[in-house]
């Protein structure tokens, strides 16, 4: 023991003793603290994937109204997908419990509204006066039900893309269609306007003409009159 304690201290380390019943006793030379530490990051570790499971209650009666029922149905619905168990209850009061098939309904109805996410880890049986039933998130059904989701969104996302896609192939063809409008009424419209401008134009150069012919002619017949005076 004396060796190991000098041992130890020469080397900077601990000397932890392992076995004390043993003869000799067996001892270890190491860092404590890190050895101390490492063990508190492993055990933080392991209590990171350990999975917590919280079993919730939701409490029926027989005669409970189609509201309340849908209400605490809905509530159960949510702590099954939040990844917890759920117990449903069933009271019966006074002479109710001679009739367990009310009870049972009620549960069987519960079961078949959370079967697509859901699977009943304790089958209903009847303890005193309540009528217990404990059902258990299903991972592979929650599982599926995200890929049809995930499904669903492409899908819904494919066919926005392709009702938008048209609306921009018709603007474009409408686009076009207008030029070629365009382009075949421009010719017309010149040769109308032209149709209409040279008429009046020849016209008043004929009325220009006639009138300089009919000056030329007065101006003959005054030189011609004043000669034979």
């Amino acid at each position: 023991m004396p060796e190991a304690l000098s041992m130890s201290r020469d080397l900077g380390l601990d000397l932890v003793e392992v076995a004390d019943k043993a003869n000799p006793p067996v001892v270890r030379i190491m860092d404590y603290g890190k050895y101390k530490y490492e063990a508190a990051q492993r055990a933080k570790e392991s209590r990171k994937k350990t999975s917590h499971v919280t079993v919730k209650e939701m409490k029926y009666r027989p005669k409970i109204s189609g509201g309340d029922f849908n209400t605490k149905t809905r509530k159960v619905e949510k702590f099954l997908q939040d990844g917890n168990k759920v117990k449903i209850t069933i009271m019966f009061r006074g002479r109710e419990v001679t009739h367990p098939e009310l009870g049972r309904k009620i549960l069987d109805n519960i079961a078949e509204r959370t079967d697509s996410f859901a699977k009943v880890e304790a089958y209903p049986r009847l303890d005193g006066r309540n009528m217990t039933m404990v059902l258990g998130p299903d991972s592979k059904k929650m599982a599926a039900l995200a890929r049809e989701a995930a499904k669903a969104e492409k899908e819904a996302a494919a066919e926005a893309s392709a009702a938008d896609a048209p609306e921009v192939i018709e603007s474009d063809a409408e686009a076009t269609e207008s030029a070629d409008v365009i382009a075949e009424i421009s010719p017309d419209v010149e040769v109308n306007v032209d149709a209409e401008i040279s008429p009046d134009v020849e016209a008043d150069t004929d009325a220009e003409a006639d009138t300089d012919a009919e000056a030329d002619a007065a101006d003959d017949t005054s030189t011609d009159t004043t000669e034979e005076e």
